[in-house]
């Protein structure tokens, strides 16, 4: 009989006392081999006044033995960032990075936030505002190449404790800092790209339009995301209302459109439009004003070093600061962001993001080139 190494062998852990089990493998094997699989918490927050703003995003990879996390906050115009990764060894209960810890307190309730750093020291807890909306499974290929495929949800909420950001302190209660959260789980391109195989004919960065917004109003909770192909057709698309109550029912959106006014030299949005057609609220039309960007390489999206998936070091953690009206709008690594917005549904005041992600050609933006701008 050959027996396998300790390495080789699959680990009870915690996570196999809950019955949860999908495969007859332990929880720590997931049911793919493919190293692109990830489980990931995300959390942004903004202040009714404004700012700051933040986001977290921690993200778990099984098959590359990695997990990381950051947490980076816009404050007065300097976006601050705290990122932190370590090897993830066998328990995958443990949501602790550097730094960064996620708690979940009560299943799709309560979620605690710290960050324990020098420049940035957080203890939050984001409480439910309303379910828990799941939206349609994303699955995407390149070519033959499985590239996408993923489930998420999102759910908004408001935020009790307190941040501190380079020696200030900002009071958080759920009726002064709304925000929203997601869970998503599947396969997305993660760490450096996989050169095995014959390229595909469609790079995976040829060409990608997304658009990603939750908005909270004081009695009700808004939600749309689309995904477009370059010549405007749709690949994946979905919008929600729902009243701020938990266990309210959902009205999803039977129609979804928008509207975008760029910012001149940008593929950022200056103000957006963003149109619900539903069966309860018929037609809902959430009004968006830009009041500044938050750049999603701080918490790790296209970031050369720190990027999804990367392997940094066994334990190893790092902080860095920028001024948001410093940021190159037409460096790659500033196209992804999330746009900070006041929001007007009707008579309704609220606040809310745009999330935008666009590379490529996009007739209805005018956009031709890989990264040319709006004039």
């Amino acid at each position: 009989m050959i027996e396998k190494s300790d390495e080789e062998l699959t680990m009870i852990t915690q996570g196999d006392d809950y019955p949860i089990h999908q495969t007859p493998e332990p929880v720590q094997q997931v049911f793919t081999s493919d190293r692109n699989f990830y489980d990931r918490f995300f959390f942004n927050g903004y202040f009714r006044e404004g700012d700051p703003y933040f986001a977290v995003a921690m993200g778990i990879y099984p098959n590359v033995g990695i997990i990381d996390c950051a947490f980076s906050v816009v404050a007065g115009g300097v976006q601050h960032c705290v990122r932190a990764s370590r090897v993830l060894g066998a328990e995958r209960m443990d949501t602790r990075v550097g730094p960064i810890s996620i708690e979940i307190v009560r299943p799709m309730r309560s979620m605690r936030l710290r960050v324990n750093h020098e420049a940035v020291k957080a203890d939050l807890m984001f409480e439910a505002r309303a379910d828990a909306i799941e939206e349609p499974r994303f699955s995407r290929r390149a070519g033959p190449r499985l590239i996408m495929d993923l489930t998420r949800y999102t759910q908004h909420g408001g935020y009790s404790g307190s941040l501190t950001v380079a020696g200030k302190t900002y009071d958080a209660k759920p009726s002064r800092v709304w925000g929203s959260r997601d869970r998503s789980w599947g396969v997305r391109g993660i760490g450096p790209q996989d050169p095995a195989g014959v390229p595909s004919p469609t790079p995976v960065m040829g060409q990608f339009y997304w658009l990603w917004s939750p908005t909270n109003f004081e009695d009700v909770c808004t939600h749309c995301d689309c995904n477009e192909n370059a010549d405007g057709s749709r690949w994946h698309q979905f919008g929600a209302v729902t009243p701020a109550e938990p266990g309210a029912p959902l009205d999803l959106a039977s129609g979804v459109d928008f509207n975008i006014n760029y910012a001149p030299g940008t593929r950022h949005a200056k103000s957006a439009e963003i149109i619900l057609r539903s069966p309860r609220a018929g037609e809902s039309r959430i009004e968006l004003k830009t009041l500044y960007n938050f750049y999603m390489q701080g918490i790790g999206y296209f970031h050369p070093k720190w990027g999804h998936g990367m392997y940094v070091g066994p334990d190893a953690s790092t902080y860095e600061s920028f001024k948001t009206a410093d940021v190159n709008e037409r460096d790659l690594m500033h196209q992804h962001i999330q746009a900070v917005c006041q929001a007007k549904m009707g008579s309704r005041e609220g606040m809310g993001i745009l999330e935008m992600a666009i590379l490529g050609p996009h007739d209805r933006s005018g956009f031709k080139e890989f990264l040319d701008m709006h004039k």
